[in-house]
């Protein structure tokens, strides 16, 4: 039987971060690093403990004998502000909210283990990239990336629309997000097409759309602009750093794990930090045939996540020591 608490944390920028610990008091290997799960853009945690079909990815990594957090970091439910306010930066949450994160990670772990292993989820992939760039003391051992973008190598018409100009980008909703794909959700699913960049309806049981909408959260426009300019960019740079560049002196094993329908971000976009890690561990989890093609969301929630998603992932990260 899975256990679980949640620790508020204060991240010293007006916001107690909610960070969520998991563990299978039968499975819990003490050798195992803790894995820390990064929710993505304009959504919180709540998806990597809830599955329409099966075991979560929390459960099916605490299956594995993990002990799973799940990272929510500013304007993440159930995060809560204390003066913070809804504006902030990639730079705000990949380093002073993640620093945060691990540091209270390692001192609360059951764990016998020094160092966490980040699971980064389609934008908290670069999150997590921005992290080991910018904060070499950062006590992460293996990084797995699962449809993060590092670098834009490729991008879908829709997204480039959406994001690549920022006239356009400082209009994109920022308020009532959740009730809006609540709304949306079902209406779409009725016209496969329109979501097939995101998921496929065949592969997913959207019939639990109240649920699964839970995850959303509001995005911020410092935050849509700073994509927009990314896109047209292509590397992403913060504080001058060309965070593509900076990653090539990045070591941790690295796993990027890659739909191969996705829409949202690309195979070639979501490949790209293998080109440039300076790990000796450079590793691949392709996802998706010509017969059953896998979306974005396909890799979170799909009917079979956790046999071609989950459980690989749990059982890479077992083999770095």
């Amino acid at each position: 039987m899975m256990e679980s608490k949640l620790h508020h944390v204060d991240n010293g920028a007006g916001w107690r971060l909610g960070l969520s610990q998991a563990w299978d008091p039968m499975t819990l290997d003490p050798a195992r690093r803790p894995v820390a799960i990064i929710p993505g853009y304009g959504m919180n945690g709540f998806i990597f403990g809830y599955h329409p079909r099966g075991r979560s990815m929390v459960e099916a990594l605490a299956a594995q004998g993990f002990e799973v957090w799940v990272v929510n970091l500013r304007n993440q439910e159930p995060s809560v502000s204390t003066g913070g306010g809804r504006e902030y930066s990639l730079r705000d949450v990949s380093v002073t909210d993640l620093g945060v994160a691990v540091r209270t990670i390692l001192e609360q772990t059951r764990t016998d283990t020094d160092r966490v292993d980040l699971i980064g989820a389609s934008l908290g992939g670069t999150m997590a990239y921005v992290y080991l760039v910018l904060e070499p003391d950062h006590h992460v051992g293996s990084l797995v990336s699962i449809g993060g973008p590092l670098r834009w190598e490729r991008v879908h018409p829709v997204l480039r629309f959406s994001f690549g100009c920022e006239c356009i980008a400082r209009l994109l909703p920022t308020r009532g997000t959740r009730r809006l794909a609540g709304l949306a959700l079902p209406l779409m699913s009725r016209a496969p097409w329109l979501l097939s960049i995101y998921l496929h309806p065949e592969l997913v049981d959207l019939s639990a759309a109240d649920q699964l909408v839970r995850t959303v959260e509001d995005p911020n426009k410092t935050l849509n602009l700073e994509i927009s300019r990314w896109i047209r960019e292509r590397d992403l740079v913060i504080d001058g750093t060309n965070i593509t560049e900076g990653f090539r002196s990045v070591t941790c094993p690295l796993l990027c794990v890659i739909a191969n329908a996705d829409g949202i971000v690309p195979p070639e976009t979501a490949a790209s930090a293998l080109r440039v890690s300076g790990s000796g561990v450079r590793d691949a989890l392709d996802v998706g045939t010509v017969d059953m093609r896998y979306a974005h969301a396909d890799l979170f929630i799909g009917n079979d996540s956790e046999r071609d998603v989950f459980v690989p992932i749990g059982t890479w990260l077992s083999e770095q020591r």
